[in-house]
Protein backbone atom coordinates (compact mmCIF):
# COMPACT_ATOMS: atom_id res chain seq x y z
CA UNK A 1 0.00 0.00 0.00
CA UNK A 2 1.01 3.50 -0.96
CA UNK A 3 2.64 5.72 2.09
CA UNK A 4 1.82 9.25 1.93
CA UNK A 5 4.27 11.64 4.22
CA UNK A 6 2.26 13.72 6.20
CA UNK A 7 3.03 16.67 8.18
CA UNK A 8 0.96 18.74 11.31
CA UNK A 9 1.50 21.91 11.67
CA UNK A 10 0.95 23.08 15.22
CA UNK A 11 0.79 20.22 18.39
CA UNK A 12 -1.79 21.21 20.59
CA UNK A 13 -4.83 19.05 21.52
CA UNK A 14 -5.91 18.86 17.70
CA UNK A 15 -2.22 18.13 16.32
CA UNK A 16 -2.03 14.96 19.25
CA UNK A 17 -5.02 13.71 18.34
CA UNK A 18 -4.00 13.88 14.31
CA UNK A 19 -0.85 12.02 15.30
CA UNK A 20 -3.05 9.61 17.32
CA UNK A 21 -5.30 8.98 14.12
CA UNK A 22 -2.44 8.61 11.97
CA UNK A 23 -1.46 5.60 13.95
CA UNK A 24 -4.57 4.45 12.76
CA UNK A 25 -3.64 4.43 8.89
CA UNK A 26 -1.57 2.01 7.23
CA UNK A 27 -1.18 3.93 4.18
CA UNK A 28 0.02 7.14 5.93
CA UNK A 29 3.05 8.19 8.04
CA UNK A 30 3.38 10.75 10.32
CA UNK A 31 6.86 12.38 8.92
CA UNK A 32 7.17 15.63 11.02
CA UNK A 33 5.39 17.95 13.71
CA UNK A 34 5.66 21.55 13.12
CA UNK A 35 5.53 24.32 15.88
CA UNK A 36 6.10 27.53 17.15
CA UNK A 37 7.39 26.55 20.13
CA UNK A 38 10.95 25.93 20.59
CA UNK A 39 10.94 22.25 19.33
CA UNK A 40 13.24 20.42 21.89
CA UNK A 41 10.36 20.79 24.65
CA UNK A 42 7.30 19.54 22.24
CA UNK A 43 7.64 15.41 23.19
CA UNK A 44 5.88 13.89 20.07
CA UNK A 45 4.91 10.11 20.25
CA UNK A 46 8.49 9.37 17.71
CA UNK A 47 7.99 12.04 14.86
CA UNK A 48 10.42 14.50 14.60
CA UNK A 49 9.53 18.33 15.70
CA UNK A 50 10.76 21.35 13.52
CA UNK A 51 9.85 25.06 13.88
CA UNK A 52 7.15 26.35 11.94
CA UNK A 53 8.86 29.15 9.95
CA UNK A 54 10.91 25.39 8.17
CA UNK A 55 7.99 24.04 7.30
CA UNK A 56 7.83 25.41 3.21
CA UNK A 57 11.52 23.68 3.10
CA UNK A 58 9.88 20.41 3.68
CA UNK A 59 8.50 19.90 -0.29
CA UNK A 60 8.58 16.23 0.56
CA UNK A 61 5.75 15.82 2.29
CA UNK A 62 2.33 14.57 0.61
CA UNK A 63 -0.04 16.73 2.97
CA UNK A 64 0.02 18.89 5.64
CA UNK A 65 -2.99 19.06 8.23
CA UNK A 66 -3.12 22.40 9.84
CA UNK A 67 -4.05 22.13 13.54
CA UNK A 68 -4.12 25.89 14.37
CA UNK A 69 -6.84 28.03 16.02
CA UNK A 70 -9.94 29.17 13.29
CA UNK A 71 -9.52 32.94 15.08
CA UNK A 72 -6.18 34.26 14.02
CA UNK A 73 -3.90 30.61 12.43
CA UNK A 74 -5.76 29.54 9.61
CA UNK A 75 -7.05 32.71 8.08
CA UNK A 76 -3.20 33.33 7.48
CA UNK A 77 -1.65 29.79 7.15
CA UNK A 78 -3.82 28.11 5.38
CA UNK A 79 -3.20 29.84 2.07
CA UNK A 80 0.26 30.89 2.86
CA UNK A 81 0.97 26.80 3.38
CA UNK A 82 -1.45 26.21 -0.25
CA UNK A 83 1.52 27.39 -2.13
CA UNK A 84 3.59 24.56 -1.35
CA UNK A 85 1.39 21.74 -0.23
CA UNK A 86 -1.49 20.09 -0.30
CA UNK A 87 -3.30 20.27 3.18
CA UNK A 88 -6.19 20.06 5.00
CA UNK A 89 -7.55 22.64 7.69
CA UNK A 90 -10.39 23.06 10.41
CA UNK A 91 -11.16 26.00 10.07
CA UNK A 92 -14.78 26.58 11.85
CA UNK A 93 -16.17 30.29 11.69
CA UNK A 94 -19.06 29.56 9.24
CA UNK A 95 -19.76 33.19 8.44
CA UNK A 96 -16.41 33.64 7.33
CA UNK A 97 -15.94 30.08 5.19
CA UNK A 98 -16.61 31.89 1.99
CA UNK A 99 -13.88 34.62 2.08
CA UNK A 100 -11.75 31.95 3.58
CA UNK A 101 -12.46 29.04 0.87
CA UNK A 102 -11.40 32.20 -1.81
CA UNK A 103 -8.40 32.64 -0.74
CA UNK A 104 -7.18 29.50 -0.10
CA UNK A 105 -8.60 28.57 -3.80
CA UNK A 106 -6.18 31.24 -5.56
CA UNK A 107 -3.19 30.39 -3.75
CA UNK A 108 -3.89 26.17 -4.44
CA UNK A 109 -4.49 26.53 -8.06
CA UNK A 110 -1.55 28.81 -8.60
CA UNK A 111 0.23 26.35 -6.55
CA UNK A 112 -1.65 22.86 -8.26
CA UNK A 113 -2.34 21.60 -5.13
CA UNK A 114 -5.38 20.44 -3.68
CA UNK A 115 -6.07 22.30 0.09
CA UNK A 116 -9.45 20.95 2.07
CA UNK A 117 -11.31 22.91 4.11
CA UNK A 118 -13.35 23.69 7.22
CA UNK A 119 -12.77 19.74 7.27
CA UNK A 120 -14.40 17.94 11.20
CA UNK A 121 -17.60 17.08 12.41
CA UNK A 122 -18.86 20.66 12.24
CA UNK A 123 -18.28 22.30 9.60
CA UNK A 124 -17.37 18.46 7.91
CA UNK A 125 -19.61 15.55 8.63
CA UNK A 126 -22.90 17.72 9.85
CA UNK A 127 -22.52 19.65 6.86
CA UNK A 128 -22.19 16.36 4.72
CA UNK A 129 -25.77 15.35 6.76
CA UNK A 130 -27.40 18.89 5.80
CA UNK A 131 -27.40 19.17 2.26
CA UNK A 132 -27.75 14.90 2.34
CA UNK A 133 -31.07 15.70 4.65
CA UNK A 134 -32.15 18.28 2.33
CA UNK A 135 -31.77 16.65 -1.16
CA UNK A 136 -34.12 13.71 -0.02
CA UNK A 137 -36.19 16.29 1.77
CA UNK A 138 -36.81 19.94 -0.32
CA UNK A 139 -39.78 20.63 1.47
CA UNK A 140 -38.54 20.83 5.30
CA UNK A 141 -36.22 22.49 7.84
CA UNK A 142 -32.78 21.75 9.19
CA UNK A 143 -31.90 21.86 12.83
CA UNK A 144 -28.46 21.64 14.30
CA UNK A 145 -27.41 21.55 17.53
CA UNK A 146 -23.95 21.48 19.27
CA UNK A 147 -23.14 19.66 23.02
CA UNK A 148 -22.88 19.48 25.61
CA UNK A 149 -19.52 19.31 25.07
CA UNK A 150 -16.48 21.71 24.45
CA UNK A 151 -15.94 23.53 21.95
CA UNK A 152 -12.00 23.81 20.73
CA UNK A 153 -12.71 27.17 18.62
CA UNK A 154 -14.62 29.02 20.57
CA UNK A 155 -12.27 28.15 24.02
CA UNK A 156 -9.48 29.05 21.34
CA UNK A 157 -11.55 32.57 20.75
CA UNK A 158 -11.67 33.04 24.55
CA UNK A 159 -8.15 32.05 25.55
CA UNK A 160 -6.96 34.84 23.25
CA UNK A 161 -8.70 37.56 24.52
CA UNK A 162 -6.82 39.92 27.04
CA UNK A 163 -6.84 39.34 30.42
CA UNK A 164 -7.22 35.41 30.18
CA UNK A 165 -4.60 33.10 31.32
CA UNK A 166 -6.71 30.14 30.50
CA UNK A 167 -9.96 29.01 29.71
CA UNK A 168 -13.10 26.66 28.56
CA UNK A 169 -16.58 26.61 26.38
CA UNK A 170 -19.07 24.44 26.87
CA UNK A 171 -21.79 24.90 24.38
CA UNK A 172 -25.48 23.52 25.77
CA UNK A 173 -28.30 22.66 23.38
CA UNK A 174 -31.50 24.13 24.98
CA UNK A 175 -33.62 20.60 25.57
CA UNK A 176 -36.89 22.69 24.88
CA UNK A 177 -35.92 23.42 21.85
CA UNK A 178 -34.52 20.10 20.78
CA UNK A 179 -38.00 18.58 21.75
CA UNK A 180 -39.85 20.80 19.96
CA UNK A 181 -37.91 19.98 16.83
CA UNK A 182 -38.27 16.48 17.33
CA UNK A 183 -41.99 16.45 17.29
CA UNK A 184 -41.44 17.27 13.44
CA UNK A 185 -43.17 20.54 13.16
CA UNK A 186 -40.59 22.73 12.01
CA UNK A 187 -40.50 25.38 14.88
CA UNK A 188 -38.96 28.43 14.24
CA UNK A 189 -36.42 29.17 16.65
CA UNK A 190 -33.37 32.04 16.83
CA UNK A 191 -29.65 31.46 17.42
CA UNK A 192 -30.28 32.39 20.59
CA UNK A 193 -33.34 29.65 21.49
CA UNK A 194 -31.21 26.57 20.76
CA UNK A 195 -27.93 27.25 22.38
CA UNK A 196 -26.48 28.21 25.82
CA UNK A 197 -22.32 29.19 25.50
CA UNK A 198 -20.97 28.18 29.33
CA UNK A 199 -17.14 29.83 29.99
CA UNK A 200 -14.66 28.95 32.70
CA UNK A 201 -12.35 31.27 32.41
CA UNK A 202 -8.78 31.79 34.38
CA UNK A 203 -8.21 35.47 34.82
CA UNK A 204 -4.26 36.68 34.77
CA UNK A 205 -3.54 38.25 37.80
CA UNK A 206 -4.87 41.82 38.37
CA UNK A 207 -6.69 41.24 35.26
CA UNK A 208 -10.12 43.31 34.90
CA UNK A 209 -12.61 40.31 35.04
CA UNK A 210 -15.62 42.53 34.17
CA UNK A 211 -13.51 43.45 31.05
CA UNK A 212 -13.02 40.28 30.14
CA UNK A 213 -16.72 38.91 30.49
CA UNK A 214 -18.12 42.18 28.61
CA UNK A 215 -14.87 40.85 25.22
CA UNK A 216 -16.52 37.49 25.72
CA UNK A 217 -20.27 38.21 25.72
CA UNK A 218 -19.59 40.66 22.80
CA UNK A 219 -17.59 38.69 20.47
CA UNK A 220 -18.99 38.67 17.32
CA UNK A 221 -19.86 35.22 15.01
CA UNK A 222 -18.75 34.06 18.35
CA UNK A 223 -20.80 34.95 21.80
CA UNK A 224 -22.81 38.26 20.98
CA UNK A 225 -25.68 36.23 18.86
CA UNK A 226 -25.98 33.66 22.44
CA UNK A 227 -26.85 33.82 26.15
CA UNK A 228 -23.04 33.21 27.96
CA UNK A 229 -22.27 33.08 30.90
CA UNK A 230 -19.00 33.49 32.32
CA UNK A 231 -17.15 31.43 35.76
CA UNK A 232 -14.43 32.84 36.73
CA UNK A 233 -12.19 29.75 38.55
CA UNK A 234 -8.91 29.39 39.62
CA UNK A 235 -6.31 27.67 37.56
CA UNK A 236 -6.34 24.32 39.92
CA UNK A 237 -10.20 24.09 39.26
CA UNK A 238 -9.86 24.27 35.08
CA UNK A 239 -7.48 21.40 35.52
CA UNK A 240 -9.46 19.20 38.19
CA UNK A 241 -12.81 19.67 36.66
CA UNK A 242 -12.62 20.60 32.97
CA UNK A 243 -9.45 19.00 31.68
CA UNK A 244 -11.74 16.61 29.40
CA UNK A 245 -12.96 17.16 26.09
CA UNK A 246 -16.11 16.07 25.35
CA UNK A 247 -18.82 17.25 22.50
CA UNK A 248 -21.08 15.97 20.13
CA UNK A 249 -24.49 16.48 18.69
CA UNK A 250 -27.01 15.92 16.07
CA UNK A 251 -28.42 17.37 12.64
CA UNK A 252 -32.33 16.96 11.93
CA UNK A 253 -34.33 17.75 9.44
CA UNK A 254 -37.99 17.61 9.62
CA UNK A 255 -40.02 17.67 6.39
CA UNK A 256 -43.16 16.13 4.38
CA UNK A 257 -43.21 14.16 1.12
CA UNK A 258 -46.85 15.06 0.82
CA UNK A 259 -49.66 17.20 2.77
CA UNK A 260 -49.89 15.75 6.23
CA UNK A 261 -46.74 13.31 5.53
CA UNK A 262 -44.11 14.01 7.91
CA UNK A 263 -40.57 12.49 8.18
CA UNK A 264 -37.37 13.14 10.91
CA UNK A 265 -34.55 12.54 10.09
CA UNK A 266 -31.42 13.03 12.53
CA UNK A 267 -27.49 12.12 12.34
CA UNK A 268 -25.95 12.49 15.90
CA UNK A 269 -23.02 12.42 17.56
CA UNK A 270 -21.43 11.61 21.07
CA UNK A 271 -18.14 12.21 21.24
CA UNK A 272 -15.21 11.79 24.69
CA UNK A 273 -12.57 13.72 23.14
CA UNK A 274 -14.07 16.06 20.22
CA UNK A 275 -9.57 16.75 19.21
CA UNK A 276 -9.32 13.02 18.42
CA UNK A 277 -12.48 12.81 16.68
CA UNK A 278 -12.10 15.83 14.28
CA UNK A 279 -8.56 14.75 13.41
CA UNK A 280 -9.74 11.25 12.45
CA UNK A 281 -11.92 13.23 9.85
CA UNK A 282 -8.91 15.19 9.09
CA UNK A 283 -6.75 12.36 8.14
CA UNK A 284 -9.50 11.20 5.85
CA UNK A 285 -9.44 13.84 3.96
CA UNK A 286 -5.93 14.21 3.62
CA UNK A 287 -5.82 10.71 2.23
CA UNK A 288 -8.96 12.76 -0.42
CA UNK A 289 -6.91 15.56 -0.77
CA UNK A 290 -3.63 13.55 -1.90
CA UNK A 291 -5.58 11.46 -3.86
CA UNK A 292 -7.71 14.15 -5.81
CA UNK A 293 -4.43 16.19 -6.58
CA UNK A 294 -2.87 12.77 -8.16
CA UNK A 295 -5.71 12.62 -10.74
CA UNK A 296 -5.01 16.18 -11.51
CA UNK A 297 -7.54 18.53 -9.35
CA UNK A 298 -6.39 21.56 -7.94
CA UNK A 299 -7.55 24.45 -5.57
CA UNK A 300 -9.43 24.63 -2.40
CA UNK A 301 -12.50 21.87 -1.72
CA UNK A 302 -14.76 21.63 0.85
CA UNK A 303 -16.35 18.14 2.09
CA UNK A 304 -19.06 18.56 -0.81
CA UNK A 305 -16.52 18.41 -3.17
CA UNK A 306 -14.90 15.16 -2.13
CA UNK A 307 -16.28 11.69 -3.08
CA UNK A 308 -16.53 9.06 -0.30
CA UNK A 309 -14.56 6.67 -1.60
CA UNK A 310 -11.45 8.39 -1.72
CA UNK A 311 -11.93 9.06 2.17
CA UNK A 312 -11.70 5.81 2.81
CA UNK A 313 -8.38 2.98 2.21
CA UNK A 314 -10.48 0.22 0.84
CA UNK A 315 -10.59 -0.54 -3.11
CA UNK A 316 -14.14 0.71 -5.16
CA UNK A 317 -14.43 -3.33 -5.51
CA UNK A 318 -14.08 -3.55 -1.42
CA UNK A 319 -17.06 -0.58 -0.97
CA UNK A 320 -19.11 -1.99 -3.36
CA UNK A 321 -18.97 -5.42 -1.60
CA UNK A 322 -18.86 -4.47 1.92
CA UNK A 323 -20.55 -1.51 2.89
CA UNK A 324 -22.73 -0.92 -0.59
Amino acid sequence: MEQRKVGIAGYGNLGRGVEIALSHAADMSLAAVFTRRDPSTVKTLGAPVYPMQEIANHTELDVVILCGGSATDLPTQTPELAKTFNLVDSFDTHAKIPEHFAAVDAAAKQADKVAVISAGWDPGLFSMQRILFESVLPQGETYTFWGKGVSQGHSDAIRRVPGVANGIQYTIPIQEAVDAVRTGTNPTLTTRQKHLRECYVVPEEGADQEAIRRAICEMPNYFSDYDTVVHFITAEELKANHSGMPHGGFVIRGGETSSGTRHVTEFSLKLDSNPEFTASVLVACARAAVRMNQEGDSGAKTVFDIPLAKLSTKSAEQLRKELL
